[in-house]
């Protein structure tokens, strides 16, 4: 059996009690699902009855921390989901997608930004970039490094505190250029300009799935990742621009 065929058999498994939420329909309980921001747009189509937080995932990680109730945590960085697996607060991640990063510049593009090499070039540039802690702000930091522009940092007017921040920002005009991964420049392709990355310097973008060790609904929890990685889900993540592990 592929792997994937073994995490879905294992799931299925132990929601198999009396048969899953998906396929009984006993259960009335909606999944509560903490998600990184930047699967704002397709976690709905993968599951419309969830309950959604879209946040950073580091946030979201200090929630869970702090005690708040949720059934599913999916991260935009493994960090995160094998830090509070380690904890004993949430149960063995699984994979589910990739991504990339791209920078976005308003449709205008008042600084003429053609490529990376760019943004050290323009004097009066305003960069808008995630905070150190937040997975896209990690992952900014490492493509900078790989280039050897970190300097570009200094440069930076705005640190958010996830990555639908930097898109509102550049969308609207308010700065000059930002990281983001691939799957956010979609929904504002009309507003937005989009410059490719080198792809010697793109990190390793996972993202990981965990379930709760103790959830408000076992079963709805699973069901809600069963249905992630089933065929329609994963076609689902490729539709909106995500690869699938």
């Amino acid at each position: 059996m592929s792997r994937f065929a073994i995490a879905i058999a294992a799931l299925a498994a132990i929601g198999a009690v009396s048969g899953t939420a998906a396929t009984r329909g006993v259960s009335e309980a909606r999944p509560i699902v903490f998600a990184a921001a930047s699967l704002t747009e397709v976690l709905p189509r993968v599951e419309p009855e969830g309950r959604y937080s879209f946040a950073g995932s580091n946030q979201l990680a200090q929630q869970i921390r702090l005690g708040a109730p949720f059934d599913v945590f999916l991260s935009a960085s493994p960090v995160y989901t094998q830090d509070l697996h380690s904890e004993g607060l949430a149960r063995k991640p699984i994979a589910f997608a990739t991504n990339s990063l791209v920078i976005i510049v308003p449709r205008s593009n008042p600084q003429r930004i053609r490529s990376i090499y760019d943004l050290a070039k323009r004097p009066k540039l305003r960069l808008v970039v995630a905070g150190p802690n937040v997975p896209i702000g990690l992952y900014t930091r490492e493509v900078l490094k790989r280039l050897g522009l970190l300097k570009v940092l200094r440069k930076a007017v705005s640190l958010e505190p996830d990555v639908k921040g930097i898109v509102g920002k550049i969308a609207f005009g308010e700065a000059d250029a930002g990281f983001v991964y691939r799957t956010d420049a979609r929904p504002v392709r009309e507003k937005v300009k989009v410059i490719a990355i080198p792809p010697k310097s793109q990190p390793t973008v996972r993202y990981e799935a965990a379930i709760a060790a103790k959830p408000e609904s076992l079963e709805s929890a699973q069901a809600f990742v069963i249905a992630l990685l089933s065929t329609e889900g994963r076609q689902t993540l490729r539709e909106t621009g995500f690869g699938v592990p």
